[in-house]
């Protein structure tokens, strides 16, 4: 079990992750609207694949790569970041056992 240290740093550390993606998506962007080089759309899904929250943010608020179906994986990546959470939260609150009903 993770001390409230450990738990605190990585929570800190997923939301860093998520901030830095949300800056990534406003520079491509920024980018574009410039005629600038521009950071590739692997590494952009690649980003959201790691921190999904930030790339759904940084896509709804700077209105970024919204057309490009690809790029709907990126709410399936928040989807399945959502489940984990979810998931880790039940068990922590449960002392790290979960039994199926039955």
């Amino acid at each position: 079990m993770l001390s409230t240290i450990d738990a605190a740093l990585l929570i800190g550390g997923y939301l860093l992750i998520n901030a830095v993606v949300l800056i990534v998506y406003f520079l491509d962007k920024r980018a574009a609207a410039r005629k600038r080089w521009r950071i590739s759309e692997r590494t952009l899904l690649l980003a959201a694949l790691i921190a999904p929250f930030g790339a759904v943010g940084g896509m709804r608020t700077f209105r970024h790569k919204t057309r490009k179906t690809k790029f709907l994986l990126a709410y399936v990546f928040l989807a399945l970041h959502l489940a984990i959470i979810g998931y880790l939260a039940l068990l922590s609150m449960t002392g790290g056992a979960l039994s199926l009903p039955g």
